[in-house]
């Protein structure tokens, strides 16, 4: 099999909220919308690896297209697969196994192992890609087990991926069951591709100019099992590459005294935050009156469209009139629900307000989000910074060029996005543990607020 493809360690060095689409294009009247409580709704070196190895092949830059967008609607010649428009399940509940952890014990233990590449590449050769979906489908099972040891895979110059139907036929051959975003019904992401079960990842120019840290794609409720993320056009101009990190090196990293604060105390995350200052002018009375039938509309009406059990909490920053949706108290560190072994599972690096101030962000206050200790106080800086210091030891940025993908564990890598100019097209699927569903078209969760917001409030 060697001359099919070759396999290499990748070796090179090196901020978007929960909701990261969700302040896309804003348009000047979304704003006034805001301001009159009209958009609640929008709240938010080789490696063998026993099937061939060889040495690392480069991928030469694929020429650009004119038009990024004609990327993505390019016709294949075959017989379109069924469309899954309305067939996705839902993205699965998270798996929570976070009490009674060693810390000192797991910390040892990753210390003294040889940590594997994260992530690990897996570059076409003229032959692999003279096989098409094929060479996935021959090859599933390794990749299956070369995908638990090491998190990621970076399948590089690939020919089939070039596209949302080469990509969705990758993803088939893999066996992997696609699933809804985690956040789908909030109606805060767009679908590149519907029938092909394929979203728009973080390209708009509103936010290409916006740093995305570190997370899993995941919620206190729900969290995807994989995600295969695409390049299709990378940014013509410079900047948008992918920062990938493994869970089990940011764990192992962090100072043992600052973990077990961490965990002992939890975390809660808010997601969101309406200012509503108008209030401001009421008599005291009134207005506290008025801000509790405000957080008892948006929490009957709005709040159960995130499906993710938020708490709608007034001024916890500081400002009185700030109304934050918060989830509920987590554990910063998850026991993988496969291997059982402890990974950083936090989207504090991201999330974070104290770090998110100190990098480019262009995202309008109702977007942003903030990580607070389970009690609802502050995180202290100092222990963000060790955060973002350990986190940031552990990215590797990964150039994507069109055709690569990345295949990640959810609940083991985190990812982000740097900065970049130009236009940029990449895009993600997500996969759970169920079978495709026979639903009537416009039934699946989220669809018609996910329709509303990304045309009339996002731009589509």
């Amino acid at each position: 099999m060697s001359d099919n493809f070759r396999i290499s360690q990748t070796d090179f060095s090196t901020y978007v909220p929960l909701f990261p689409d969700s302040c896309c294009g804003v348009r000047a009247e979304t704003f006034s919308m805001m301001r009159s409580g009209l958009l609640l709704a929008a709240l938010p070196g080789a490696l063998s690896f026993g099937i061939g190895a060889g040495a690392v092949v480069r991928p030469a830059s694929a020429p650009r297209a004119s038009r990024v967008r004609a990327v993505a609607e390019l016709v294949r010649t075959e017989t379109p697969p069924p469309s899954l428009s309305g067939a996705l399940p839902d993205c699965p509940s998270t798996i929570w196994d976070a009490d009674d952890l060693d810390i000192d014990y797991w910390q040892k233990k990753y210390q003294e192992e040889d940590a594997p590449a994260c992530p690990i590449e897996v570059v076409a050769t003229p032959a692999a890609n003279a096989q098409g979906r094929e060479y996935f489908l021959q090859r599933r099972d390794e990749f299956k087990d070369m995908l638990a040891k090491h998190g990621t895979i970076w399948f590089r110059d690939f020919d089939l991926m070039k596209d949302p139907a080469g990509f969705r036929e990758f993803w088939e051959s893999m066996d992997l069951d696609p699933c809804l975003d985690p956040i789908h019904t909030s109606g805060l992401r767009k679908f590149l591709s519907k029938g092909d079960a394929v979203y728009e990842e973080v390209n708009k120019q509103a936010l290409s100019k916006h740093y995305i840290g570190l997370h899993n794609e995941s919620t206190f409720k729900k969290t995807a099992k994989e995600g295969a993320f695409v390049c299709f056009q990378e940014a013509t101009v410079s900047g948008g590459e992918f920062l990938i990190a493994d869970g089990e090196a940011i764990f192992r990293d962090l100072d043992p005294e600052v973990l077990k604060v961490l965990c002992e105390r939890k975390v809660r995350i808010s997601v969101s935050n309406l200012d509503i200052g108008v209030l401001g002018a009421l008599p005291e009375e009134t207005k506290q009156k008025a801000m509790e039938k405000f957080g008892e509309l948006v929490d009957a009406s709005i709040a159960p469209k995130f499906d993710m059990d938020l708490e709608m909490i007034w001024g916890n920053d500081g400002n009185e009139l700030r109304l934050q949706a918060i989830e509920h108290k987590q554990s910063p560190v998850n026991r993988h629900p496969v291997s059982k072994r402890p990974v950083w599972f936090c989207n504090m690096h991201n999330h974070a307000r104290f770090l998110r101030d100190r990098r480019p962000c262009s995202v309008p206050e109702v977007g942003m989000t903030d990580v607070y200790f389970g009690d609802l106080s502050p995180i202290p800086g100092d222990m963000l910074n060790h955060i973002n210091e350990v986190c940031e030891k552990n990215i590797v940025t990964v150039p994507m060029k069109p055709g690569d993908v990345l295949l990640c564990d959810n609940y083991r890598v985190l990812h982000g996005r740097d900065i970049f100019e130009g236009d940029r097209l990449h895009a993600v699927s997500w996969f759970g543990d169920k079978p495709l569903e026979e639903k009537p078209a416009g039934t699946t969760p989220g669809d018609l607020l996910n329709n509303f917001i990304n045309t009339v409030v996002v731009g589509s």
